[in-house]
C-alpha cells in the first residue's frame, strides 16, 4: 500500500508537469511570455493539486520538457484522462493566458482549435469558455 501510494505521487508529479508544459507552450507561442502568464500558469498548478513549496521546481521541470518536445501530443496524453471538470479548467487557463496580453494571434487560436480535438472538448464548449474568459479579462 505504501508503494502504491508513493507511485501515485509520481504520476501525479507527472502530470502535473505535463500540464504546465501544455500551459507554458500557449505562453510561448506568441513569443511573449509575461509574468502574469506565469502566475496564471502556477495558480492553475496549484488549484490542480500541486504544492506550493514544489511549485518552482515544476515549472522548472515543465520549461525543460516544453523545449524538449514540438509535439503538444506529448502533453495532452495526461490531460485526456482526466475528468471533465479538471479539463475545463485547463482550458480556461489556456485562454486566460492567451487572452493577457489582451488578444489572441493566428498561432494561438489555432493552438486551441488543435487542442479542442485532441482532449476531445466540442466546438461549443470551446466557443463558450473563450467568450467567458473574454469577458473576464477584456
Amino acid at each position: 500500500m505504501f508503494f502504491k501510494k508513493k507511485k501515485d505521487v509520481k504520476e501525479m508529479d507527472t502530470s502535473l508537469i505535463k500540464i504546465a508544459a501544455l500551459l507554458i507552450h500557449a505562453a510561448k507561442i506568441d513569443e511573449n511570455y509575461s509574468n502574469e502568464e506565469e502566475e496564471i500558469i502556477k495558480k492553475t498548478l496549484l488549484e490542480l493539486g500541486a504544492k506550493q513549496n514544489e511549485l518552482d521546481v515544476l515549472i522548472i521541470n515543465a520549461k525543460q520538457n516544453e523545449e524538449k518536445t514540438n509535439q503538444i501530443l506529448d502533453f495532452t496524453k495526461q490531460i485526456k484522462k482526466m475528468d471533465e471538470k479538471d479539463k475545463i479548467k485547463i482550458i480556461m487557463s489556456l485562454w486566460r493566458i492567451i487572452y493577457s496580453n489582451k488578444d489572441a494571434d493566428i498561432y494561438e487560436t489555432s493552438l486551441m482549435r488543435r487542442l479542442a480535438g485532441l482532449l476531445y472538448i466540442d466546438s461549443k464548449t470551446m466557443g463558450n469558455i473563450k467568450e467567458q474568459i473574454k469577458k473576464e479579462i477584456l
